[in-house]
């Protein structure tokens, strides 16, 4: 019977783990999306003051 309990404690604490990692994953991703799109507008406004010049 404790085999049983200790199964589904190590089951349930895999499931917890996998949801973090997940999480974990997705602010990742948002937080690189957030630099890329900065990154763009940078760079866009670089050629914007570079054709202003020419």
């Amino acid at each position: 019977m404790s085999f049983l309990a200790e199964d589904l404690a190590r089951a349930h604490m895999s499931s917890r783990l996998e949801q973090a990692r997940m999480a974990r994953r997705g602010r990742e991703l948002a937080a690189a999306r957030r630099l890329s799109r900065k990154a763009e507008r940078a760079a866009a406004q670089a050629r914007l003051a570079l054709a202003r010049m020419m």
